[in-house]
């Protein structure tokens, strides 16, 4: 039986797996660190694997801005990240000096997509957007089953947004300020509230702006891509799940009926929770090592 090697690059931890998508048999998890640490572990567990059980690829789904254009010169290379250390980091080199066969490079919310359109909340559909809201926000966009790649690869994390006319929270991206990841990742709320999110009541009226954000962003989203799902993930959309039904009781006024009559209930079926989890980024890069196959 075939075996594929994944790794999952997050800006918080590293997860390293063998198998196949759904039937992952081995699997480690450790921080993400510095490049060196952290490439030197994920290169030990793949090169024991691939001793052990002949990985026929390998994929890589890592945390961006990261080159995918094979045909440029710092192709695998981390871009303009707010990740202390890894700007300029060739994450492929360090791994192929251990593995010498087939790689592929995709962004680790790319990869999540894949998984969830193949065996999560995404099944059957070939235009969908994953995003995932935790540590940072980030989307990856499948058009007819594809991850998207342009020039970079979408950043959705980074979009500007319509505020709420009461909200004067600045937001804390280093690069924007008030982008989507500085108004509502994990960090974002943690500062905009001074306190961890997971104690402020469910009725706190602050409750309100993030949600306005978010409808806002869902609202960019189905204009610009027309997707036929968006599905949520991360620890902010896992722990404050009431903020996805908050932000989706917004979609109808944020969109005035330019896309047609959508009632709560549509909203509800497009706009919908991972299934995954914590599997759909690994399993994700399983997909990619099987690409990276051909299989």
């Amino acid at each position: 039986m075939s075996r594929y090697a994944g790794l999952e690059m997050g800006g918080t931890k590293t997860i390293a797996v063998l198998g196949t998508p759904g039937a992952i048999i081995d699997r480690v998890e450790f921080p993400t660190t510095s490049p060196e640490e952290t490439l030197a572990i994920a290169a030990h567990h793949i090169a024991a694997w691939h001793r052990e059980a002949s990985i026929r690829a390998l994929g890589i789904a890592s945390f961006g801005p990261v080159r995918l254009d094979t045909a440029a010169r710092d192709f695998g290379m981390i871009l303009d990240t707010p990740k202390p250390g890894w700007r300029g980091t060739r994450i492929v080199d360090a791994i192929a000096e251990v593995f010498g066969g087939p790689i592929q490079l995709d962004t680790d919310v790319n990869a999540a997509a894949l998984a969830e359109a193949r065996i999560g909340a995404g099944q059957g559909l070939y235009t969908l957007i994953y995003l995932t809201i935790g540590t940072g926000v980030g989307g990856g966009v499948l058009i007819n089953g594809k991850p998207l790649h342009g020039v970079m690869h979408p950043e959705i994390g980074h979009m500007r947004l319509r505020r709420a006319a009461d909200d004067s929270f600045a937001g804390i991206c280093p690069f924007h300020g008030g982008c989507v990841e500085g108004l509502v990742s994990g960090p974002a709320l943690q500062a905009r509230f001074g306190v961890h999110p997971s104690t402020i009541a469910l009725d706190d009226p602050r409750w309100g702006w993030v949600a306005s954000d978010l409808a806002e962003l869902f609202a960019n989203l189905l204009c610009a891509f027309s997707p036929q799902r968006i599905i949520v993930g991360g620890g902010v959309s896992v722990h404050q799940p009431h903020l996805l039904r908050m932000a989706i009781d917004h979609l109808p006024e944020r969109l005035g009926g330019y896309l047609g009559p959508m009632t709560g209930a549509d909203l509800r079926s497009r706009i919908v929770p991972a299934q995954l989890g914590n599997d759909a980024g690994p399993t994700g890069s399983l997909y990619l090592a099987m690409a990276a196959a051909g299989d």
